[in-house]
């Protein structure tokens, strides 16, 4: 299986995912139940490894990350984009 890391992170919401998530009251295990009503399988564990960056995040768990946090995609990307904008 091909390894996909983009300057060696898995993932690049982590933090703003973790800060969102403390924002919004919210245990990892709380995030989780929600992610898992939007027809997302991801566990308390699977929740620790995004924010801990040893997981990849797919593109219909962002959207659904946005939507169980009432934030915007480009909120979880926040830090990506403050990074790599010229």
């Amino acid at each position: 299986m091909k390894k996909i890391l983009f300057e060696n992170n898995k993932n690049v919401i982590s933090t703003c995912l973790k800060i969102n998530r403390i924002k919004n009251h919210l245990s990892q295990s709380q995030l989780a139940a929600k992610m898992q009503m939007l027809g997302i399988n991801l566990d308390q564990q699977m929740i620790s490894k995004i924010e801990n960056n040893t997981r990849m995040v797919t593109d219909y768990e962002l959207a659904c990350f946005s939507m169980a946090l009432d934030v915007s995609v480009g909120d979880l990307l926040e830090n990506f984009y403050q990074q790599y904008r010229r």
